[in-house]
């Protein structure tokens, strides 16, 4: 029995024979479905229950609230960003000529903006299917994507079905100036999944790993340097060697930055210029580097299908904690 996409059972604890009768319902309902709670993860380890009021995404005190994906631009012309700052997780992945584009994952927090958004890729449909049914806000996709889309178990939001969600600025050029309304698209958005838990944990920091107080993660036409700041406990985030700032937030600063080594091959499409877009591979396993608390953790990912949840372990194959806070992963290829 999956019990990823269970948001908490709800209701009031009850002494005597209120508690006996719970009990042998519970026995009963697992006998006639087979459920006997979630299954051991690798090395043994069984995930905790979840707690109520926090985050699967962040492991800080927050609302089980439904979760939105955004599709945001993320060359220089678009620079600085609206809303990242507020995001749960922030997904980096290799696009047309080397570049980056960022997927953001909101649940816990809704900026009033978040920006600049831009293009929809194949590889974020796999991606996105370990969160349920989320909402997918994204400017448009071309024509032989959209079917895919459209099958997916995602709740699309492109430009031209919800025009409302969305606005331009007059502060910078287009294609580098629309900006969602998260509000306004979570409305529009139909039967959309809540947060719930895809493989993340967090707490205290794991034995071992090495001190490092800088890593640089490199794209054929991008780079990205994590700085760690001991008196902000966070790793500072530079893009392209400039620090990464946001208009509402200030300086991009993760808790936890996960390198996530994996295949990065050509897809079946192919942008207006005629590059091809690159396919990132998030299922299967690899190699990873976690960086938390000014350490360094080398570690290994594992998602059996598209379905499941993405399980990051040490080298004895125990679950490795995040440090509670903003998650970062960026998809790099082997």
């Amino acid at each position: 029995m999956d019990t990823r996409h269970r948001h908490g059972r709800r209701g009031a604890r009850r002494r005597g024979g209120a508690v006996v009768a719970t009990l042998v319902a519970v026995v009963l309902t697992a006998s006639l479905f087979g459920c006997t709670g979630p299954e051991p993860g690798p090395g043994g380890s069984t995930p905790p229950p979840s707690r109520q009021g926090t985050s699967f995404f962040t492991g800080l005190p927050a609302r089980q609230g439904p979760v939105l994906a955004v599709k945001i631009d993320n060359v220089r012309q678009a620079r600085p960003h609206t809303g990242l700052g507020a995001a749960d997780i922030v997904y980096v992945e290799q696009v047309e000529s080397g570049l980056s584009r960022i997927l953001a994952v909101f649940s816990s927090r809704l900026p009033q903006r978040i920006g600049p958004v831009r293009s929809a890729r194949e590889s974020d449909i796999a991606l996105l299917r370990q969160f349920g049914r989320p909402a997918l806000a994204y400017s448009g996709a071309q024509s032989a994507l959209r079917p895919l889309i459209e099958a997916a178990p995602i709740a699309a939001l492109p430009q031209g079905a919800s025009p409302e969600a969305f606005v331009r600025s007059d502060d910078r050029p287009a294609p580098h100036n629309l900006y969602l309304r998260p509000e306004r698209a979570l409305s529009a958005a139909r039967d959309v999944s809540d947060s719930s838990d895809i493989g993340m944990r967090f707490g205290a920091a794991p034995d071992g790993g090495r001190p490092l107080d800088e890593h640089t993660v490199r794209y054929p036409s991008a780079r990205y340097t994590f700085s760690w700041s001991p008196e902000r406990k966070r790793w500072l985030v530079t893009m392209d060697g400039a620090a990464a700032r946001t208009t509402d937030g200030g300086r991009l600063a993760p808790a936890t930055v996960v390198v996530q080594h994996t295949e990065v091959r050509p897809s079946q499409f192919r942008d207006r210029s005629g590059s091809v877009s690159p396919y990132t591979e998030t299922v299967g396993s690899g190699t990873a580097l976690v960086l938390r608390d000014g350490r360094g953790y080398d570690a290994r990912w594992q998602r059996v299908t598209a379905e499941g949840d993405t399980v990051f372990t040490d080298a004895a194959g125990e679950r490795l904690n995040f440090a509670p806070g903003q998650v970062w992963v960026l998809l790099t290829a082997r």
